[in-house]
Parts: C-alpha cells; sequence; structure tokens
C-alpha cells in the first residue's frame, strides 16, 4: 500500500528528527517543504512543481528511505516508523504552508554528531551553513545552487 504525501512526510519527519522536539521536527519539515517549493535548481526539477514523494524519495538525500545503508540493513527507516499524532500534526502544519522561521529558506540538514557544524553542506559549496536546531545544522543555497 502507498502511503500519502502526508504520512510520508509525518514518517520522515519522525525517523529524521522524533527525538529532536518540536522545534527540530518543525526545521527538517520545513526544509523538505523549502526543496518541494524551490522555484530553480535541483530541487525544482526533481519535485515538478510540487510533489513531495519526488523530493523524499530522491536517491541519496535521506537516509530514512533506505533500507540499507553501506550493505546493512537500516532499522530506522519511514516503513517502520509509526507517527504519532504529533508527526501528522507537523507534517499538517508544514503543508498548510507554515515554516520554522530560523530555518528559512535551507534546503538541507544533516546531524554532524559533533558540536561542530561544517560552514558549507552539502560538499559541492551549494549551501552556506546557516542555524542549528538542536542536533541538526541546516544550510541555505548560495548562488552555486542555482546552477545544479
Amino acid at each position: 500500500m502507498a502511503f500519502s504525501e502526508r504520512e510520508l512526510l509525518a514518517r520522515l519527519v519522525q525517523c529524521e528528527a522524533g527525538g529532536e522536539g518540536e522545534n527540530g521536527m518543525k526545521a527538517v519539515a520545513t526544509t523538505v517543504m523549502n526543496r518541494v517549493n524551490a522555484s530553480e535548481g535541483e530541487y525544482a526539477r526533481v519535485s515538478m512543481g510540487g510533489n513531495i514523494r519526488n523530493i523524499i524519495f530522491q536517491e541519496g538525500q535521506f537516509d530514512c528511505t533506505r533500507e540499507m545503508i553501506r550493505g546493512e540493513y537500516n532499522p530506522q527507516n519511514i516503513y517502520n516508523m509509526v507517527p504519532e499524532p504529533i508527526h501528522f500534526e507537523i507534517a499538517d502544519w508544514a503543508l498548510a504552508g507554515n515554516k520554522l522561521n530560523e530555518v528559512g529558506e535551507c534546503l538541507w540538514f544533516l546531524n554532524p554528531y559533533s558540536e561542530n557544524c561544517g560552514p558549507t553542506f552539502p560538499y559541492n559549496g551549494s549551501g552556506t551553513f546557516h542555524t542549528r536546531v538542536n542536533q541538526h545544522c541546516f544550510y541555505r543555497p548560495t548562488s552555486l545552487y542555482s546552477q545544479t
């Protein structure tokens, strides 16, 4: 059975930021929706005018969409998530067009598993550090992004 876009977003939020509190989950949802609504660059082409499913399942973007990582089973994937009401509330909040202001127009996030966030991500320089929300670092696009 295929999940609705709402459920996919709720599962991704739970998987990527379930332990990050409400703002952490909203930050992830904001970033996903920024990609969905991108007007230029790679994500504009991938979303094809607003397709959340295309963004979530874009190859190499979210570890939570992979059942296998480096040849090992990934038990923390969206298929194993059981979203709770808070995850659906945050998905609905993001789908309604809301954004976490701290994150702004960021298109990327990562958990560096360290105290510091790197100055750029992805490593091609198309994103620059913007803010940290709990354990995740968030990156906004540079002028290089439009060329992706």
